[in-house]
């Protein structure tokens, strides 16, 4: 489940069992990556009001390009596959694999790719974006806002992909129910079954 022992609902405190479930209610099921914030829910709160306010400025497509790119770029497998299925709503299956391979299908804008580009630098290595990138996506259209809402989305990635990788937060069911051919392309960093007995008997 994860590097971490985590607590059940029943075990837990007022604070925590709301945030299970939540979790819950929205998912139908309680996420692997919400337990190991059993020991600091109010991090969750504080990380869904973040989520919130980036979201209210941009609208969903944009928020999951970012999102998926900073993801990929992260070697996260857990949030490139969760933000890689959530893109399948915009875009084919093949469509995304292709995107993860840093190809830029007849679906994905010029001004698209080139803010994909610009998401996948900053979650690699945000010292090394120069004054030429950002000028680059204000050529295709973009705002100085809209540039800072494309920072805040690959960053604040950041932040939760590290969480989730470092404590070897497990994927959940449907994304090992995923097809196959995608759940490889999105496989970019752990492999899903990174915790199974005999994988970790090797390590």
């Amino acid at each position: 489940m994860a590097f971490i022992e985590t607590l059940a609902a029943s075990d837990t405190n007022d604070e925590v069992r709301a945030m299970y479930e939540r979790q819950q209610a929205h998912y139908g099921y309680l996420p692997n990556y919400a337990k190991v914030f059993c020991y600091r829910p109010e991090l969750m709160r504080l990380w869904a009001q973040l989520q919130s306010g980036i979201k209210r400025h941009m609208d969903k497509r944009r928020f999951e390009l970012v999102t998926f790119a900073a993801a990929h770029a992260l070697r996260s497998t857990l949030c490139s596959l969760a933000h890689g299925k959530a893109l399948t709503e915009f875009f084919s299956s093949e469509d995304v694999q292709a995107i993860a391979r840093g190809e830029v299908p007849q679906s994905l804008s010029d001004a698209e790719a080139a803010m994909v580009a610009f998401g996948r630098k900053v979650a690699r290595d945000a010292s090394a974006v120069t004054p030429a990138d950002v000028e680059r996506l204000k050529q295709h259209g973009f705002s100085d806002a809209e540039v800072f809402d494309i920072v805040a989305t690959a960053a604040g990635r950041a932040f939760f992909s590290k969480v989730v990788e470092s404590l070897g937060v497990e994927a959940d069911p449907p994304f090992h129910a995923m097809n196959s051919e995608c759940r490889q392309a999105l496989t970019v960093g752990r492999p899903l079954d990174f915790l199974k007995p005999e994988r970790l008997a090797k390590v």
